[in-house]
């Protein structure tokens, strides 16, 4: 199993989501306090398992209904994803993948971990 780890600063705190092989699969916004970016947590707890895929890098892909995975390409022509919850508000986002095979199991393996404990 992964872990959470929490980066405090003064303003707030963000989190990732690190593999039990020590790669971080995700990475968090930054949160204004840390009992938000706790909550934060919680939201991938609750939202990874259950969350369909949407794969824009298709023509015509199918929109799913949040809480979902959305697979995109950015700037540098890598593959990503955003975990968006419920309410539509992206609450994990990836690395950059050279192949979407890559983004795909990033995204299995933050279902696989999202369970994960928060270290301290």
């Amino acid at each position: 199993m992964g872990k959470y780890t929490i980066k405090k600063k003064e303003n707030g705190a963000s989190f990732n989501l690190v593999a039990k092989n020590g790669e971080t699969i995700g990475v968090s916004e930054f949160y204004s306090s840390l009992d938000a970016c706790m909550h934060g947590i919680e939201s991938v707890k609750n939202n990874a398992p259950v969350a369909n895929v949407e794969d824009q890098t298709v023509a015509d892909f199918r929109e799913q209904k949040h809480p979902k995975f959305v697979v995109y390409k950015d700037k540098a022509d890598e593959f990503r994803f955003r975990l968006k919850a419920g309410n539509g508000q992206i609450i994990l986002v990836s690395e950059g993948y050279r192949s979407k095979a890559a983004c795909l199991n990033g995204i299995e393996s933050v279902k696989k971990n999202a369970d994960s404990e928060v270290a301290e």
